[in-house]
């Protein structure tokens, strides 16, 4: 469970984009689909909250989602994202997910899949 927007512990999710941009629905940093994930990446890239968001995520073992900019499932930080099946010779532009430097000081807790 996540602590409210008003929370003293996490003060930092006032300012984070995925709440402050205005039309973006909370189903886009759990989705599955990967023009989703995209767009949730993009969106923390610009992100003031990036490094506590990813933190707290690490902390908590987030079972899913976009977090710091980071897709997480079952816990670990998943670094490439894929359409099911068998993967074309060439890749779709479409389906190129941005690449999000995990912040090096979190690097020791970070998880990969």
């Amino acid at each position: 469970m996540t602590a409210p927007l008003d929370s003293p512990s996490e003060p930092w999710r006032a300012e984070a984009r995925c709440v402050t941009t205005i039309g973006v629905a909370a189903d886009l940093f759990f989705s599955d689909e990967l023009a989703d994930i995209a767009l949730a990446k993009t969106i923390c890239a610009g992100c003031p909250s990036l490094a506590p968001c990813l933190q707290g995520a690490l902390e908590r073992h987030e079972p899913c989602g976009v977090w710091g900019g980071q897709l997480f499932s079952d816990g670990r930080i998943v670094m490439l994202k894929r359409r099911r099946g068998r993967p074309p010779k060439v890749a779709r532009p479409e389906d190129q997910i941005p690449v999000i430097a995990v912040p090096e000081h979190l690097q020791s807790l970070a998880r990969t899949a």
